[in-house]
């Protein structure tokens, strides 16, 4: 049963807005992933280049605050834990895209990444006690077996890879709810603050991985060298430009557009991505795989029906009375009490933060075990869809 009032803040937003929001996303992600396609080839340093990334974020997004685009806001201690986590999510969702791509073939990859609307939804209606129409979940069903054919290939993983993978999908789908919370709950902070705040941390993790896995010593000979074209530097700009842009656009129309719509992009990207694939380096794919297209974007324009165009409130109540959606911090802290029976917000801080900085340092012992991308089985869809999640 769903509430007739205090509807989400995403379906406050006029239809109009939320599609222009996310059709700039969509050009300004496949371009960068194009652009990254181009330097990966000559620069094979994953982790430096989001490095490269969130630094740009980082300059672009300073160089705004003192142009006088935005003010920030005074935060306290507990806010600061909160973005550090954050930050930290943000680091950990890439490494463990990275690992566990390693141990899986890449159609199993993309596959299982596909379901991130399902858990998205499944943490919504947990956490949140909010739920959706019967056609949005039907459509999402539509959108996920589009992304199932379309990928359709050599499905091979191990049981670690597994459950690798599967953790990446909930890290994945935890990250995009909580940028919408940052955004539109008790903090509601502006964009560019956000980011602003964020990616000198995310900058300083990555650059930290990319010394632990030996990309900083192996870069070194590169950056040293002498042939490094003109062309290829003003490429590399663009593409650090065109990082600070996309992840501008993409914090907005998670804003505007609400997480679970996110989620329903990032499988049309990856749709999206093989059909760019088929025209731009003629990739083959067969009956299955277009009628995996065909059918994700039906399954799409049957979400943005039901979902982006509704105006029905999607908060659950319980006997009558609604409830209001927790915020991540509440959250947070409820999950902890939960476990250990305490109701001090500051061990619930520091148990949470030592959950973070564990899970950190399991990654990065994982990254440094020589897994390499490389020995991932081939797929005839892998020259598009890259394995990292950049910041």
């Amino acid at each position: 049963m769903t509430s007739d009032v205090d509807d989400a803040q995403e379906y406050e937003i006029s239809t109009r807005k939320k599609y222009s929001y996310l059709a700039a996303y969509f050009v300004a992600n496949l371009s960068l992933t194009l652009l990254n396609k181009v330097i990966l080839q000559k620069f094979p340093f994953p982790w430096l280049l989001t490095t490269v990334h969130a630094t740009a974020v980082s300059i672009g997004c300073y160089t705004m605050l003192k142009c006088g685009v935005f003010k920030t806001t005074k935060l306290h201690g507990r806010e600061h834990l909160i973005l550090l986590a954050f930050s930290v999510l943000f680091t950990v969702n890439i490494a463990m895209s990275n690992i566990s791509l390693a141990l899986v073939s890449v159609p199993f990859h993309q596959v299982m990444r596909s379901i991130c609307p399902v858990i998205t939804v499944f943490i919504y209606r947990t956490f949140f006690h909010r739920g959706y129409a019967t056609q949005t979940y039907l459509s999402l069903l539509v959108v996920i077996l589009g992304v199932a054919l379309t990928t359709y290939g050599d499905y091979y993983f191990t049981l670690l890879g597994f459950t690798l993978t599967l953790t990446g999908v909930v890290l994945a789908s935890m990250k995009t709810i909580v940028t919408n919370q940052l955004l539109t709950g008790n903090l509601s902070l502006p964009v560019f603050e956000l980011l602003l705040r964020m990616s000198p941390l995310a900058a300083l993790q990555s650059l930290l991985i990319a010394l632990l896995t030996g990309e900083v010593s192996k870069a070194r000979p590169f950056l040293n060298a002498k042939d490094i074209s003109p062309t290829f530097g003003l490429v590399f700009a663009v593409n650090a430009i065109l990082a600070l842009v996309l992840n501008i656009v993409s914090f907005q129309a998670n804003k505007v557009a609400g997480a679970l719509t996110m989620a329903v992009c990032g499988n049309l990207k990856q749709m999206l991505s093989v059909l760019l694939g088929v025209v731009l380096f003629n990739l083959e794919v067969s009956l299955l795989n277009g009628a995996g297209m065909i059918t994700s974007l039906a399954g799409a324009a049957w979400y943005s029906k039901a979902e982006l165009e509704g105006k029905s409130s999607n908060l659950l109540s319980r006997d009558g009375c609604d409830i209001e959606p927790k915020s991540w911090t509440q959250l947070s802290n409820d999950i902890v009490r939960k476990w250990v029976g305490s109701s001090k917000i500051y061990s619930a801080r520091f148990i949470l933060g030592s959950i973070y900085l564990i899970v950190l340092i399991a990654i990065m012992t994982w990254t440094m075990m020589t897994v390499s991308v490389a020995g991932t089985s081939p797929s005839c869809f892998s020259p598009l869809l890259m394995p990292i999640e950049y910041l």
